[in-house]
């Protein structure tokens, strides 16, 4: 899966030492925040010291991510694991709302323009209203 969006945060590297194998590890967690009308975060891990030099990855990049989404069974409860195997720092920071293939759409009103003129007032259809239309609702 990939996902496109500029890095917020860089979080510390975590390292250890694997209990089946005894070898050192290290991973590095990042956080990309989409570029859409409504943003998305996603926490994403490089695992392995040479990746995540290899990746070096900044905050305030914009880049796109190619990752694998996993879950794991603890005491019962599961968790999420998403893992990056490729960066693309090759991306266009492109408008959120614009699409390339889309025409622009004619610019809003402004919010004090005069309302629109009004057409003939709407019959009531209030099911609840008495036969004159009235209800006790305040509005």
């Amino acid at each position: 899966m990939d996902i496109t969006g500029r890095i917020i945060a860089v979080l510390p590297e975590r390292s250890g030492i694997s209990q089946r194998s005894g070898s050192e590890w290290k991973a590095g967690s990042y956080v990309l925040e989409t570029q859409e009308q409504y943003p998305k975060k996603i926490c994403f891990d490089v695992f392995g010291a040479d990746r995540i030099q290899q990746f070096n990855i900044q905050v305030g990049e914009m880049m796109t991510v190619s990752f694998d989404i996993d879950a794991h069974e603890y005491n019962g409860r599961w968790f999420n694991s998403v893992h990056a195997f490729r960066v693309d720092r090759n991306v266009q920071a492109a408008s959120p709302m614009a699409d390339a293939g889309a025409p622009m759409a004619a610019p809003a009103a402004p919010f004090n323009a005069a309302p629109a003129p009004a057409s003939a007032p709407l019959p009531n259809t209030n099911p609840f209203a008495g036969e004159t239309g009235d209800s006790d609702l305040p509005f």
